[in-house]
């Protein structure tokens, strides 16, 4: 059984999003999916840095030759234009913080079993760590890969944020002005299948475990992305807020301090540091 053919309104997307993506940022892919993966059913599971991460990974889906049915927020799926293109494309929508929000997990599970390509962010937002690595992920993509088999492929991609920030749409053609004019370098990279075998206790138990070694897989295919700056960024987006209820353990590198800063005192260096720019 081969996999289910892309619409062709989301063959169209994929490649219209190379153009989008062309004048304002360089975009850089790495890693591969091994070909036994690429007919599916495969979950590809992302960090969320930006507004701007779903037409970077589209455009990183196109020039890696895959194209994944995207679980996305369902106010995409409203919006004019942009709503039916969502559907024709046959992308899954996620009613977030509804009572609706389940209903995501059959349609993943109905896609996987059809062979498809799912990409998932499994944070549920973008992250609000204060060094912008990985959340405490959502059990969601741990319970579609028990329920499917489906193996778990982490993406990583970083830089995004310089492009659009937190904000956006606030400001947003301020924000797309300066990155036509300073064209930053995004970086998408496919890292290794999480190995999810082993895990014990009960279903719940074992999600949570499977959720923690998901977001491991996923922080440790963002590190090569980001070398020198693996506490504070370079670009410094000052209207992201920070959450530290969601901050993972992370084994800090050689050069970082073992302790979290206080939310406070982060913000306030980051001000500072961008005032000196």
């Amino acid at each position: 059984m081969t996999s289910t053919p892309a619409p062709l309104m989301w063959r169209f997307m994929l490649a219209l999003s190379r153009v989008v993506v062309f004048p304002l940022c360089r975009l850089h892919v790495s890693g591969d999916i091994p070909a036994e993966l690429r007919a599916g059913p495969l979950i590809l599971a992302a960090n969320h840095v930006s507004p701007f991460d779903p037409v970077v990974m589209t455009a990183a889906c196109h020039k890696a030759g895959i194209a994944p049915r995207i679980l996305a927020t369902g106010g995409l799926f409203t919006a004019p234009i942009v709503g039916a293109a969502m559907r024709k494309a046959g992308h899954i929508r996620v009613d977030r913080n509804t009572a609706h929000v389940a209903d995501a997990l059959p349609a993943a599970a109905q896609a996987l079993q059809d062979r498809a390509l799912v990409l998932v962010y499994p944070e549920g937002r973008i992250g609000l760590d204060p060094w912008m690595w990985p959340e405490r992920g959502k059990t969601g993509v741990a319970r579609m890969a028990a329920t499917s088999g489906a193996p778990v492929l982490p993406v990583a991609q970083w830089g995004a944020h310089a492009v659009l920030p937190y904000e956006t749409p606030k400001h947003m053609l301020r924000s797309v002005l300066r990155a036509i004019r300073r064209r930053p370098v995004v970086h998408v990279r496919f890292g290794t299948p999480v190995d999810l075998t082993g895990l014990s206790g009960t279903a719940g138990a074992q999600a949570m475990q499977a959720t923690r070694l998901i977001m491991d897989g996923i922080h440790d295919t963002l590190i090569p992305l980001r070398p020198g700056e693996l506490e504070t960024p370079h670009f410094v987006d000052v209207t992201r807020a920070v959450d530290m209820a969601r901050v993972r353990p992370r084994r800090p590198a050689p050069d970082q301090p073992a302790a979290p800063i206080p939310a406070a005192r982060h913000r306030l260096r980051l001000r500072r540091r961008v005032s000196q720019r």
